[in-house]
């Protein structure tokens, strides 16, 4: 049996939300996948729609909410779990914020941010 040494087993152990594991070896570890082309370009093009839509129905606040969580359910299905969906969903909620891309920048967020980690303390 043959073991990864202590970065690469770590870096295996990442998997990204949204997307299938594949187990790596005999050990049985997930394997990263990162998110597809296909799916950045599918989650900017729903937030683009959508913050065209809220930009037009912003005066009619149940309609936007409508739009926001609509979008937000979609982001989640493509994208996967990602807790930054959260302040975007806050932030449209408040009248007039529906002027601005807020989900184009939350997805390009996701896209910039989603894979900076914390820092590991070597052992001593």
């Amino acid at each position: 049996m043959k073991f990864m040494a202590n970065e690469e087993a770590n870096q295996a152990l990442v998997v990204a939300a949204g997307d299938m594991a594949a187990t790596a070896g005999e050990q049985g570890w997930p394997v990263a996948k990162r998110t597809s082309w296909q799916r950045w370009a599918l989650a900017f093009g729903v937030a683009a729609i959508s913050d065209v839509v809220s930009f037009f129905v912003d005066i009619l606040l149940p309609v936007q909410w409508g739009v926001d969580l609509a979008t937000a359910g979609l982001l989640f299905l493509i994208l996967g779990k990602r807790w930054a969906l959260l302040p975007g969903l806050i932030a449209e909620a408040i009248p007039g914020v529906g002027m601005f891309p807020v989900w184009v920048l939350v997805v390009a967020s996701i896209m910039v941010y989603d894979d900076i980690r914390k820092p590991r303390r070597k052992a001593q």
